[in-house]
């Protein structure tokens, strides 16, 4: 009887284990929205699709930490330097007008 519980309480810590798979290779991914991944594990895990897509999720590389940060920070490079260029040709244009070659 003693035996019998035994590999119960195993085959419980297993069959756990393979319901919380994707939450735990989520931790292990060190993903950022790893809680989300875990509650949608734990909520959504025990319809076969629920489960398949927790893992897909899991497996996924982590998403950029601000995307619109970054958006914004590169079209204002990309502009800054837009008129750099610009200015730098206005200047020469000016200078070629002024002073012509003789």
């Amino acid at each position: 009887m003693s035996n019998n519980i035994v590999v119960e309480g195993v085959a419980t810590v297993a069959a756990l284990g393979l319901y919380f798979l994707p939450s735990l290779i989520a931790d292990r991914r060190k993903r950022h929205d790893m809680l989300t991944i875990a509650l949608f594990n734990a909520c959504m895990g025990w319809t076969v699709f629920g489960w398949l897509v927790a893992l897909y999720w899991a497996c996924l590389p982590n998403p950029p930490v601000n995307l619109e940060g970054d958006v914004v920070r590169s079209r204002r490079v990309i502009s800054m330097k837009t008129f750099t260029k610009m200015l730098g040709e206005r200047v020469q244009m000016r200078e070629s007008r002024e002073h012509p070659p003789k």
